[in-house]
């Protein structure tokens, strides 16, 4: 076979690839247009079963869409003007991820990094194991105890972040943070609730030694568990600090305009978190690995789409707060299982199964009836003092969006004992975060003039000042007439 018969039998097999090719596409397109005739000769006829279902609510949405053409030039037709903007509108989104796709290339993207595990552990009575830390201090030198539960995204490490050890031993405080189930190095929980976070936070007094009551602190949203602590376990608190303390958005018991503040500030993908957080939080899966668990770090406000007053967002581009909060995440994530942070995010905004309106103090008497209520005028015996008697005292920043201040008016509403302190122009992180100043105010509220830490010979004599206040207490109690 000569050269000349090949090329010619190669050309004739491309012919006929292409006319092949050709015959299909015609074959298709009529088809297509065959379809076309069916649907409209069927289906979009105006008798037809789906025309007189969606003739009339289309034609109500025309109604309402009709008042964007005013907006139209005059000589456009609106159909192919509005198909015109569309086309334009996904062009532009497109070229927004795109933008946003090389920029993320161009700037260095940072990883998260796992550190050794080093955290002292307690093993609870169910045998999980609670990692915490301690500052300040020793349990034998202590005049304070302090116990703070962090919030989302957060670790034991954040505590009162930045806080001086020095500042610490000067009111004699003993800080203890711990890592939540799931989080950091403590072990999961099966089925944690706000009960079981508040048996875990007492399992851990016990378990490091505090004997006496100890005080609260919480920040945003672990404010959840020291509420939950003030209700079943009231007798073993001293008293509550309470920063910028995220409720639950949705509560039944707020009035429309505490609701609205609260809502009116956060950007629209925040809304919608809470509300697959509340229906549907199995979602939130494919979020979380997106962005905090997918092994990079960035921004506060952008992982947890927040937005932020003046003093926040000028405090967040520090390199002392971005370095504090990429070790905070790094730990909060370690164990890498998602499963901890929807439980978290779904009982910020589910039933807590309590209402804060139940730490108010309030006197119970026993029984119902005439008879009941006539023993407990001449016998204090018969009532006894619910709630929680100890001071709960709330800093709320008025330029924060985070836990917007609406959400402090709620509190102060409901709990009238609490001492709210409102902060003008602080946010949600600058009053708490790295502020010297702040931290020493919040503790010199909380306990007056520093005294410094117990030496062995003040601690032996408080304990018998107490000893014998508890005996005095118990003889009058015996003596006391019970008709």
């Amino acid at each position: 076979m000569t050269t000349d018969e090949s090329e010619e039998k190669s050309e004739s097999l491309k012919d006929q690839v292409k006319g092949f090719a050709m015959a299909w596409g015609e074959i298709l397109l009529e088809l297509g247009r065959g379809c076309k005739d069916i649907v409209q000769q069927t289906v979009l006829t105006e008798d037809s079963y789906v025309v007189r279902k969606l003739q009339k609510p289309c034609a109500r949405a025309s109604a309402k869409l009709r008042y964007f053409n005013e907006f139209l030039p005059e000589d456009r037709d609106p159909a192919q003007a509005w198909s015109i903007i569309f086309f334009v509108f996904i062009l532009a989104l497109a070229a927004i991820s795109v933008d946003s796709n090389n920029g993320g290339s161009v700037s260095s993207v940072k990883k998260a990094r796992i550190h050794p595990w080093s955290a002292t552990r307690v093993q609870l009575p169910d045998g999980r194991h609670m990692a915490y830390l301690e500052q300040g201090v020793p349990a034998d030198r202590a005049r304070f105890s302090i116990i703070a539960p962090h919030s989302f995204l957060s670790s034991r490490l954040l505590g009162i972040p930045g806080i001086k050890t020095s500042l610490l031993e000067e009111f004699g405080i003993r800080l203890v943070t711990y890592d939540l189930p799931g989080f950091g190095e403590s072990d999961p929980h099966p089925s944690r609730n706000l009960n079981s976070s508040a048996w875990d936070m007492v399992h851990l007094a016990d378990a490091i030694g505090v004997s006496e009551k100890f005080w609260l602190l919480a920040h945003s949203g672990g404010g959840m568990h020291a509420w939950a602590a003030l209700k079943y376990f009231p007798n073993r608190i001293a008293g509550a600090a309470l920063l910028a303390p995220m409720m639950n958005p949705y509560e039944p018991s707020m009035t429309r305009e505490e609701r609205k503040g609260t809502w009116d500030n956060w950007m629209s993908r925040r809304k919608f978190m809470y509300f697959l957080a509340r229906r549907f939080p199995r979602f939130l899966s494919s979020y979380y690995r997106g962005t905090f668990l997918s092994g990079n770090l960035d921004r506060v406000d952008k992982w947890l789409s927040l937005s932020l007053g003046k003093k926040d967002a000028i405090l967040i581009e520090e390199p002392m707060f971005e370095e504090l909060w990429d070790r905070n995440v790094e730990e909060s994530i370690r164990q890498g299982n998602i499963k901890p942070f929807i439980e978290e995010a779904k009982l910020q905004v589910s039933d807590w199964g309590f209402s804060l309106s139940e730490l108010q103090v309030q006197r119970k008497c026993q029984g119902r009836g005439i008879l009941p209520w006539l023993r407990s005028i001449y016998s204090q015996a018969e009532c006894e003092l619910t709630g929680f008697l100890g001071p709960i005292h709330i800093w709320q920043g008025m330029d924060d969006h985070v836990v917007p201040p609406s959400m402090a008016d709620y509190v102060s509403r409901v709990l009238p004992a609490a001492i709210v302190h409102k902060l003008q122009n602080e946010g949600h992180y600058s009053y708490f975060f790295l502020c010297n100043d702040c931290h020493r105010q919040i503790l010199s509220t909380l306990f007056g003039p520093p005294k410094g830490p117990f030496h062995h010979e003040d601690k032996t004599e408080q304990t018998q000042s107490d000893s014998g206040e508890r005996a005095e207490k118990v003889s009058q109690n015996a003596s006391s007439p019970a008709e």
